[in-house]
């Protein structure tokens, strides 16, 4: 009997879902959120959210422009200036005209937002060392790896 490739199997939709990249990636960025969030908070910096950091990633060290930071980001620049006025606020940012175009600023980090990467490293280690006591250090790396890979050979599509 020929199985009509039409017909939904739930079983093999579960299957197919608990193996999709895509969701397993997004459970663990979420794991990843929740443990680190409220580990920040607890250390001062209750106003953070796991969100502001793909802007606050994005900062060089010389400075980077909103138009950067929203390319980088992949935000609109409207988006991108209410994001920096929220984090200016905030205290982890600050803003200089840019001396190359007078139109536009340059954003930094200020000295809460490089304490904020400083502990934020160590929050996302303890979070790595829970992993790699259920995955092993070594298999870990190769996720990591294989992860950096990925990203940059799709990267260097764009």
């Amino acid at each position: 009997m020929e199985k009509d490739n039409k017909s939904f199997d739930f079983n093999e939709f579960r299957i197919i879902r608990g193996r999709s990249i895509g969701r397993l990636i997004w459970r663990l960025k979420r794991y990843m959120d929740n443990f680190v969030e409220p580990r920040l908070h607890a250390l001062g910096y209750s106003d953070f959210k796991m969100s502001y950091l793909m802007f606050l990633a994005n900062i060089e060290e010389t400075g980077t422009t909103n138009n950067e930071l929203a390319t980088r980001a992949c935000v609109t620049k409207q988006m991108m200036s209410k994001i920096v006025g929220l984090l200016e606020q905030e205290g982890y940012i600050f803003t200089q005209k840019n001396p190359n175009d007078s139109r536009s600023s340059v954003i930094f980090l200020n000295d809460r937002g490089k304490d904020l990467f400083v502990a934020l490293k160590n929050c996302m280690q303890e979070g790595r060392d829970k992993l790699d006591a259920i995955a092993g250090y070594e298999r870990m790396e190769q996720v990591i790896d294989t992860l950096v890979l990925l990203t940059n050979a799709l990267d260097a599509e764009e």
